[in-house]
């Protein structure tokens, strides 16, 4: 181990000693308009710093950031919400971006009290949010006018669906957003939530308006909520297959599955509310109404 290791390994133990009495030190919208070495924490926060050229300043990502593909290839610190400020800290980064709801809240508060700055991406799950986020990530790594473009533009794809979107047949199909299915519960995304922005966006109906957040459904609710469509992310660990759902008992009943209507795609390009977001309501609104887009 290196001295600069040593001392680094030494300095994390004496806050993690400290119980962090003294408090954060730096803020959470802190920026390094001139940091080379980006330790990003949140798939949508890669994205962006990718989509604004800032990729080779990427040194470590955490294991949500899986687009684009050669973010991938960055050294893998942990899942977001389980993060070690030890493993962070030992990238040497000159800035952190985190996306809100990082943690555990103790790692974080440890990463706030270094003298690295941390800047936190707030994620609101709202169409309108995503220009924001673009900008606030610009203006953390000073990037502000690549940021504004690209802004701009994301705003600008979002209009040209909406319109499009108007223009869809009705009645609107009802989707019920299935995140996981583990021991057959049945865990949906209600309002307030990235799936019940998506679905929207893509002129479908939350079927599972009746609850906020993500939330387990009973049998009884899911019969309720008449889906029309079942969607469902196609990768990592909530992927489910048409299978797994349609032999659910509370499913058999309902019009989704007389039709064998599941649509399954990207976690991060369905939820991740960043640049691509247009291209996933177009693609989603393609499933629900073929022929129609």
């Amino acid at each position: 181990m290196t001295m600069r290791a040593v001392l680094k390994a030494g300095f994390v133990s004496m806050l993690l000693a400290a119980g962090l009495a003294a408090g954060p030190a730096s803020a959470s919208d802190a920026t390094n308009p001139n940091a080379r070495r980006i330790v990003s924490i949140g798939g949508t926060a890669t994205e962006i710093l990718y989509a604004l050229g800032a990729g080779d300043r990427v040194i470590a990502r955490d294991t949500t950031s899986s687009y684009p593909p050669e973010a991938m290839k960055k050294p893998d610190i942990g899942y977001m919400r389980a993060l070690s400020p030890e493993g962070i800290l030992g990238q040497s980064p000159d800035l952190i971006l985190a996306e809100e709801g990082a943690g555990p809240p103790d790692a974080i508060a440890i990463l706030k009290a270094s003298a690295i700055p941390v800047s936190t991406l707030r994620t609101p799950p709202r169409a309108d949010a995503i220009a924001t986020k673009i900008r606030d990530v610009g203006a953390a790594v000073g990037l502000s006018d690549k940021a504004e473009a690209l802004a701009e533009k994301t705003d600008a794809d979002l209009k040209a669906l909406a319109a499009d979107v108007a223009k869809l047949p009705q009645p609107r199909k009802r989707v019920l957003f299935v995140l996981s299915l583990a021991n057959g519960r049945i865990m949906a995304g209600g309002k307030d939530t990235e799936a019940a922005a998506i679905i929207g966006l893509a002129g479908g109906v939350n079927a599972a308006d009746a609850i906020s957040g993500y939330k387990p459904l009973t049998d009884e609710a899911v019969i309720a909520a008449r889906p029309d469509v079942i969607l469902v992310m196609q990768s990592g660990n909530h992927g489910v297959t048409p299978e797994a759902v349609f032999a659910l008992p509370a499913f058999q009943s309902t019009p989704a599955a007389a039709e064998k209507a599941l649509v399954r795609m990207d976690g991060l390009l369905l939820l991740g509310f960043g640049p691509r977001t247009p291209e996933a309501a177009r693609s989603l609104a393609a499933h629900l109404y073929p022929g129609s887009l």
